[in-house]
């Protein structure tokens, strides 16, 4: 009797510690299999970033300006060197940046839209490292446009946009859920490079309103409201978007508590849909569409951000990570280009539309998010 009670103590306990193992490295973000650490992979789409010509993704074709995935990618090249302490990758990120004020002035973005405003992130974030004037000058000169009326627009123009102004949002709202990364990020730096609150506040309140205008009951966001589909990178928007202006917004913002609401309500979602692989769909909620990288990276890095900040629980969360950062990683080849990466998609309502984009590979869609994700795990 006392070796059977004996024997079902030790199963019992074997069991136990099996599962306490096992709890443990399902939450573990710093030990990762040999070549799929975040510091590896960092380094390996840095790099590619860096040797890429300007807008690579599109086809083979002088650009007209920077556009708005380069620079998410450049942002996360940064962050990336800055928190790996890498003085080399971070002086060629600023090299790459210097002939914007020579020879390439003609690629630097016009800001008058949000897809071009978000160019003032990248000189905000560079100064921040090398405090050369001409890096915030040109920084700043986008994140003020975005609340200063434009002087050459018609005057039919001018009425709308004053309208929103009015009310303390920038002229370039449109309510499109990619508009919440594009307005927040160089609103968040100006913020952080000046001090100045006026920032930071305008952006807060801009979320808000977007929050409260477009996000639906589930937490998902709507590509638009003439098309109703929640499509995959259009919501990492605004999972990243809300990520970053949370770890900008002090606690007694009095717009902190419904973004933080938000976010969790979010979150919790897409731990709802996120599939068995660690991926999630082009559409999240339909399971037949087929794994889309860039928006899961982004859901992958606000997770992220929500564990390493303690705004989400680590045991609950931490695993929907893990299992998303390793899965990502089987899709980034050896030159470090990531696959199944949807192309540059305008709103529809027509749901084949969005399972019949084409799927790209290297486009810094997800390039960009990949590099946040390094940092994120490694910050």
């Amino acid at each position: 009797m006392k070796k059977t009670i004996l024997s079902i103590l030790f199963f019992t306990m074997g069991i136990f510690c099996i599962s306490e193992l096992y709890a443990r490295e399902n939450t573990d973000l710093k030990n990762w299999p040999k070549g799929k650490d975040p510091e590896t992979i960092g380094l390996l789409v840095a790099n590619r970033f860096v040797e890429s010509p300007h807008n690579s993704f599109r086809p083979p074709a002088p650009p007209k300006s920077i556009t708005y995935p380069e620079v998410c990618a450049w942002y996360g090249a940064i962050k990336f060197a800055e928190v790996t302490n890498n003085k080399v990758l971070l002086k060629k990120l600023e090299q790459r940046f210097l002939p914007f004020f020579d020879d390439e002035k003609h690629l630097v973005p016009r800001p008058f839209h949000v897809d071009y405003s978000v160019f003032g992130t990248v000189p905000l974030e560079l100064y921040k490292h090398n405090k050369d004037q001409r890096f915030y000058d040109m920084g700043m000169r986008f994140a003020d446009a975005q609340w200063t009326l434009p002087v050459d627009s018609p005057e039919v123009k001018k009425n709308e946009y004053q309208k929103f102004l009015d009310q303390n949002l920038t002229w370039q709202t449109r309510y499109w859920i990619d508009d919440m990364y594009m307005i927040t990020m160089v609103q968040s730096k100006a913020y952080h490079i000046t001090g100045d609150k006026k920032y930071i506040e305008r952006a807060a309140h801009e979320m808000v309103i977007y929050l409260d205008t477009i996000q639906r009951p589930n937490g998902l966001f709507f590509h638009a409201p003439d098309a109703p589909f929640f499509w995959g990178r259009g919501n990492g928007w605004m999972a990243a978007g809300m990520s970053e202006l949370l770890t900008s917004l002090d606690k007694n913002n009095k717009d902190r508590s419904t973004i933080m609401a938000s976010y969790l309500k979010m979150m919790e979602s897409l731990k709802k849909y996120q599939r068995p692989d660690g991926l999630w769909g082009q559409l999240i909620d339909k399971p037949e569409s087929w794994v889309e990288t860039s928006g899961s990276a982004m859901f992958a890095y606000a997770m992220i951000m929500g564990v390493k900040n303690g705004w989400l629980d680590k045991n609950e969360y931490a695993p929907s990570v893990r299992k998303a950062w390793l899965a990502l990683i089987d899709y980034i080849n050896e030159d470090g280009d990531i696959s199944n990466v949807c192309e540059g998609t305008n709103r529809k309502n027509d749901y084949q539309y969005y399972l019949d984009r084409k799927q790209k590979t290297g486009d810094m869609h997800g390039q960009a998010p990949m590099l946040w994700c390094a940092w994120a795990l490694l910050k």
